[in-house]
């Protein structure tokens, strides 16, 4: 993973204001796409293992996707700045072994992406690129390998 552009900030940070403005129906499309990709992901998540369809108005639901799409645009303005993501040390070991608990393994950190970018493509409409995708796809392999390293996968 080189170094991250100022440009691949700022197309992050200008697609994060976009769909910032659309989260529960983004957020509802993540997981829907996440789902769509890896059906068995499904028990992972408390506020989906017990139900047949994806919950519309589950406000953890949603949480969670934010806190992937801000934690994504976070790492992004930290690359740029700092040439690497910067998560504070208890949020990061919590990331690793809530994640370790839950029995991620590296081919879920790939559906995630996917989803996110897939998300973030829908989102942003006309104002999509590939560079856009590169830029969210860099800030967030950055962003997995922190917690895979807190992992230790």
């Amino acid at each position: 993973m080189g170094s991250f552009s100022e440009k691949q900030e700022a197309l992050v940070k200008e697609s994060w204001e976009i769909i910032k403005h659309n989260i529960p129906e983004l957020s509802l499309r993540f997981f829907t796409l996440i789902l769509e990709i890896a059906p068995a992901a499904k028990k992972m998540f408390s506020f989906l293992k017990d139900t047949d369809e994806i919950p519309h108005n589950n406000p953890k639901l949603k949480a969670h996707a934010v806190k992937v799409f801000k934690m994504t645009c976070e790492s992004a303005i930290q690359l740029h700045e700092k040439g690497e993501v910067v998560v504070g040390e208890t949020t990061l070991k919590w990331l690793g072994s809530i994640h370790l608990q839950k029995g991620v393994i590296d081919p879920h950190f790939e559906v995630v992406k996917e989803a996110l970018l897939r998300t973030v493509q829908e989102g942003t409409g006309d104002k999509w690129s590939e560079e856009m995708n590169g830029a969210w796809a860099e800030a967030y392999d950055h962003l997995a390998t922190a917690i895979k390293n807190e992992m230790k996968i």
